[in-house]
């Protein structure tokens, strides 16, 4: 009977340390990317999307995962209006002719349970580039008014804006900018 027992703990272990991957479908309510730049020498400037959507695999377990990531261009949200239509228009993200930014994660890397980075290509009118995003306060557990398992991170990664086709004025306004995605994603049911 010991036998037995110990063969259902063992196989129950197993099991368990196997989990398939799950999918997160990102909370777009809680989900903000944002890009900060340096403006004149004077201050640091932060924007961000207002409109996001995706989704992200993880298997834990096997220490893998993906990410799909879209962002609606057309969402930018400077803090005022004129200045929305200036960076919407062709020098910057010319969102009449893209109108979303994507992100296409292939590949995780983990510190012991925890994802670190995440690796793979942006997107950013119409140049798609490769990029490593670092990952800091990954946190999973039950959404407390859901009631649904719930993953969030903050990720940030650096580019230059004059790769995407976007430099004007650069380097009165920073070319370096730095991305940050704040996301919060529920388990699909």
């Amino acid at each position: 009977m010991k036998h037995l027992a110990l063969a259902t703990a063992l196989a129950a272990f197993a099991a368990a340390s196997q989990a398939a991957p799950v999918t997160y479908v990102i909370d777009s309510t809680h989900t903000y990317p944002a890009f900060t730049y340096n403006h004149l020498g004077f201050s640091n400037q932060t924007h961000r999307f207002n409109k996001t959507t995706g989704t992200i695999v993880l298997d834990r377990a096997a220490k893998t995962g993906s990410a799909d990531v879209t962002i609606d261009a057309k969402s930018v949200d400077a803090g005022s209006a004129i200045f929305n239509e200036h960076i919407q228009a062709a020098d910057f993200f010319d969102t009449a002719n893209h109108p979303t930014l994507s992100f296409k994660g292939t590949k995780f890397t983990f510190n012991d349970d925890t994802p670190a980075t995440m690796s793979g290509e942006i997107t950013i009118k119409g140049v798609t580039r490769p990029i490593t995003f670092s990952i800091a306060d990954f946190n999973c557990g039950t959404h407390p008014m859901r009631k649904v398992e719930t993953c969030g991170a903050n990720a940030t990664a650096k580019i230059k804006r004059s790769e995407f086709n976007m430099g004007k004025n650069a380097p009165l306004v920073s070319d370096d900018v730095t991305l940050t995605l704040s996301v919060e994603a529920f388990k699909k049911q």
